[in-house]
């Protein structure tokens, strides 16, 4: 049975990512196979826990998906010697009203699992609070069993010893230490981190932060400490409809926010996927029956992109006959003109007339469950559809017919409706799961 842990924090940004490539890449170059999943809607993270375990990660969230299809995913780590699930910001953070089977909150899948939590304290500012931090983790929920934690950016000595004796008063397990190392930082921009596909040298920084941690921290303890969990039977899998039979994905550093099982559970359904390049100024498939525009950096390569004739010229082809849909930052390329962040206009393809400024920004973040007033690829009217949105752009214009009703996670409509005309169609959300 695979050895199984819970990667959380009390917050977000203080190591969470990074300790987990570390340690799957420190326990892979022991020989062991190490299973990655992204606890939340985070779609950035499992392109890196791909690269450190050579294994495809996939995202399970219990706002937008059942129990079923929680464990449907999971059961990949059955082969695999460890699991590891990386959590999103904080153990408990997630929204204030119950969704699917959960509020999205990391201590959700930890609970459902029963997999231990490997706390990540970064006590910074601070000394004996750290072990009050960790031990509110500890019991404020039960069911979530903490195995033990690992200190992160450490100022001296004199500060880890400090925490150190404070944990051990309160009977939590210390696994490491870790002093303060630049060289294994991973850069961001304003959606995340920087992709995984787009750092040369990603190889070189999680071996280097695969050294570092086996260096500060015990892996032959935290192994001791994990669960031993055994994937249970499931009749069913993903509850996905693919959008089509053939599908023309858009694929490349503008376009490559994707959850993974979303991939898997159209390929699983029968359906042929057909990648292109829209920045190559590539074209979807003629031979495609539907066209998908995920989300993505649009906003980055807003000029290269309505300089690229060809791309939007067969984009405005493909769509004279067969659907085409797009996902936030697809829906924006779709739309009539995109303003970048020096407050230039772009023209964009003008299947819609959706037009949006990134100059103007304002975050967008939180779960969204749509009712479709109309089809749009795989959906019919009715539908209600689960996902997540997180983009930083203000919407100029939505001059179209609203796609979609759409609500946050505490039940309010929102102005973000999606749009569609003709064989057109986009939402701001990048759909998770089809829900109820």
């Amino acid at each position: 049975m695979p050895a199984s842990l819970v990667i959380s924090a009390p917050a977000s940004g203080v190591g969470k990512t990074t300790l987990t490539l570390a340690l799957a890449r420190a326990w892979r170059k022991r020989g062991l196979n190490v299973q990655c999943f992204k606890s939340g809607p985070d779609y950035i993270d499992p392109a890196f826990h791909a690269a450190a375990t050579g294994r495809a990660s996939v995202n399970v969230d219990s706002w937008a998906m059942d129990r079923s299809t929680i464990a449907h995913l999971v059961s990949r780590g059955g082969n695999a010697d460890v699991v590891l699930a990386e959590g999103s910001m904080g153990l408990f953070d997630g929204v204030a009203a119950r969704g699917v089977s959960g509020t999205g909150a990391t201590a959700d899948i930890a609970e459902m699992l029963g997999w231990p939590v490997v706390l990540v304290i970064d006590p910074s500012g601070q000394a004996q609070t750290a072990a009050a931090i960790a031990a509110g983790l500890r019991d404020y929920r039960k069911g979530v069993r903490l195995a033990g934690v690992v200190l992160n950016r450490l100022a001296s000595p004199r500060h880890e010893d400090l925490v150190r004796r404070a944990l051990n008063e309160a009977g939590i397990k210390v696994f490491g230490a870790l002093p303060r190392h630049a060289e294994i930082s991973l850069p961001k921009r304003h959606l995340g981190l920087v992709q995984a596909e787009e750092q040369i040298e990603i190889g070189k920084l999680i071996d280097e932060a695969a050294r570092f941690v086996a260096e500060h921290v015990d892996l032959d303890a935290v192994l001791h400490a994990a669960g031993k969990w055994s994937p249970q039977a499931v009749a069913n899998g993903l509850n996905v409809t693919p959008p089509g039979q053939r599908i023309a994905l858009a694929r490349d550093a503008a376009f490559s926010f994707v959850y993974p099982h979303m991939l898997e559970s159209w390929r699983a359904a029968g359906a042929e996927i057909v990648s292109f390049s829209p920045l190559a100024d590539e074209a979807p498939d003629a031979s495609a029956d539907v066209c998908w525009l995920p989300g993505g950096y649009p906003e980055l390569h807003a000029a290269k992109l309505a300089a690229n004739a060809r791309f939007r010229s067969g984009l405005r082809a493909f769509a004279e006959t067969r659907p085409v849909h797009g996902e936030c930052g697809g829906y924006m390329v779709l739309g009539a003109g995109l303003t970048d962040a020096d407050g230039i206009s772009h023209e964009m393809a003008g299947l819609l007339g959706l037009e949006t400024s990134f100059a103007k920004r304002r975050m967008h973040l939180g779960y969204r469950l749509a009712e479709l007033a109309a089809p749009m690829p795989g959906h019919q009217p009715g539908a209600r559809l689960r996902g997540h949105e997180f983009h930083y752009s203000t919407i100029l214009a939505q001059p179209d017919t609203p796609l979609a009703v759409v609500h946050d996670a505490t039940g309010a409509v929102i102005a973000e409706t999606g749009s569609r005309r003709g064989h057109a169609t986009g939402t701001f959300f990048h759909l998770i799961a089809e829900g109820r």
